[in-house]
């Protein structure tokens, strides 16, 4: 059974979590909400350098963070 998530804040914390998440399988994140961040999520997730690079593909469309595929919608 996958489990709906969202993120709040997307910050130390919220990057290990969406990291885990998606290494996982068993968790499935619809949204991140955090009134402080834009697209530039895309590059910190991928290139953290506090907590490793991220094992998967991460870009952005349409105005969305999309993470191996899966498209995520972002509120702030």
């Amino acid at each position: 059974m996958v489990v709906k998530v969202g993120v709040s804040r997307f910050s130390c914390i919220g990057h290990l979590v969406t990291k885990a998440d998606f290494h996982s399988g068993k968790i499935d994140i619809v949204t991140i909400n955090n009134p402080f961040i834009d697209l530039n999520m895309v590059y910190m997730l991928q290139y953290d350098s506090a907590q490793c690079k991220f094992n998967g593909t991460v870009k952005a469309e349409n105005g969305k963070p999309v993470i191996n595929g899966k498209p995520i919608s972002v509120f702030q």
